[in-house]
Parts: structure tokens; C-alpha cells; sequence
């Protein structure tokens, strides 16, 4: 056996492992929130990962997947077992064209230009495309999102356009020293998304809350997450 085998056996070894123990902690933090293990979705984030590890990690039972990059995922998605997808990274309005059909939901909605861009070339192309609408909910400005204050504004103005669907929210918010500080955001958003979700909005299907990534995805869903993107946890340290 070659030296890389040797590294793709282990790795395929932690994958299983990983998931293993991330299912688990998935479980227990949502029984500890008062809902069912089913009720949280666990996303498999592939950013920078090979096409091989994704697959194993499907093989595994990962059911969805995430990617940052327009480009990454297209030049991934013809090596990759059949499997949902949604863009979750900064999408430029010039990358729109590419990426409308192929994926079931763009996470990363942060203005009513680029979802208009988006509504436009889903008409186009006959369909209707799932969005979540970005929050920036700590208020970073290294960080894209719809401002905090204007977010009911906006979503309210999401909710008219043709061509897309808004199903929810998603957020990263600010890193945190502790866990209390990291679940008063999630908390934060959870009470957006309910009064939204309350609210009934025409074209809408408020039932997406995508919060929480490796380093906080079992906070997140003490606070409400119905959606956790782990990248690192799953697949190990990211080679860039």
C-alpha cells in the first residue's frame, strides 16, 4: 500500500469517526433544547475538500453539503456522489448565472440586488430558487449581512420578489470567548426568526435557521438552530 493510501485510509477513518461523534453531540443538544435529533440538520462543509472525501462523508449519510465558491463547487460537483447542495459562501451578483439550478438553496442572500439578480435568472430559467437571507447580526463590518436594523424591512421586501423563496435565516456571528456570549447572538437571531416565521409573509416558508459551524454548532442548537454547517470538525484542518 502507497504512502497515500495509507493517508486516505486514516482520513477516511476520521471522517467516520468525526460524524460519529458530531451526530451524537447534534442529538444531545437537541433533546437538551426540547426537540427531536431529526429536527437539526447537519450540513457537511466543503470548502477545499477533494471530491473523494466529500463522497466518503455521503457514503457516511451526509445528505447535504455546502460550499463557499461558485467556482469550486461547479469544478467539484461532476465528481460528486448525488447529494443536496447549498451555496453558503459571499455570492457576487456577476456569479448568479452560474450557480442558479445548481443548488437547491443559496444561504447567503445579504441584499435585495442580489436577490433581484437571483429572481432573474431563476425566471429565466423556469424555476423558483430557495434563499435564506443573511443577517449580520453582530454588526461586524468585516462581515457581509443584511444590517440588524433594517433586517424586517428587508426580508419584508424579500418576500415580494418573484423567482425566489425566502425560507429562513442564516448568520455567523462575532467569535466569542464563551459559550454564553456566542448563545446570547444565537438567541438573538432565533427571536428574529420566530417573529418572522409568525408573521406568515406571502411567498415565504420560514423554516430554515442556519447557525452554528464547528467551533459552536452544539450552542447554536441549545438557542434554536434547525441547521448546523460543520466543516473542520467533519473533514479535519482545512489545506488551503
Amino acid at each position: 500500500m502507497t504512502e497515500k493510501q495509507l493517508l486516505d485510509a486514516q482520513r477516511f477513518s476520521d471522517i467516520e469517526h468525526n460524524l460519529s461523534v458530531i451526530r451524537e453531540r447534534v442529538a444531545q443538544a437537541a433533546v437538551k433544547s426540547g426537540r427531536k435529533p431529526e429536527d437539526v440538520t447537519l450540513m457537511a462543509v466543503t470548502k477545499t475538500v477533494a471530491p473523494e472525501y466529500i463522497n466518503h462523508a455521503i457514503r457516511c449519510g451526509v445528505d447535504l453539503i455546502g460550499e463557499n465558491k461558485v467556482q469550486e463547487y461547479l469544478g467539484k460537483k461532476p465528481d460528486l456522489l448525488p447529494c443536496e447542495a447549498h451555496l453558503i459562501g459571499h455570492l457576487q451578483t456577476n456569479k448568479v448565472r452560474q450557480i442558479v439550478g445548481e443548488v437547491s438553496m443559496i444561504q447567503s442572500v445579504d441584499s435585495v440586488r442580489l436577490a433581484n439578480e437571483i429572481a432573474k435568472r431563476s425566471l429565466a430559467a423556469g424555476i423558483t430558487t430557495d434563499i435564506l437571507a443573511e443577517i449580520n447580526v453582530g454588526g461586524e463590518d468585516s462581515k457581509s449581512g443584511i444590517e440588524w436594523e433594517k433586517a424586517e424591512e428587508t426580508l419584508a421586501q424579500l418576500a415580494e420578489i418573484e423567482g425566489i423563496k425566502l425560507c429562513g435565516l442564516m448568520a455567523i456571528p462575532p467569535v466569542c470567548e464563551n459559550s454564553e456570549d456566542a448563545r446570547a447572538f444565537f438567541l438573538k437571531m432565533n427571536r428574529l426568526f420566530v417573529d418572522i416565521r409568525d408573521k406568515k409573509l406571502d411567498n415565504t416558508d420560514i423554516r430554515v435557521l442556519s447557525m452554528g459551524m464547528s467551533s459552536d454548532y452544539y450552542e447554536a442548537i441549545l438557542e434554536g438552530s434547525t441547521l448546523v454547517r460543520v466543516g473542520s470538525s467533519v473533514f479535519g484542518k482545512r489545506i488551503y
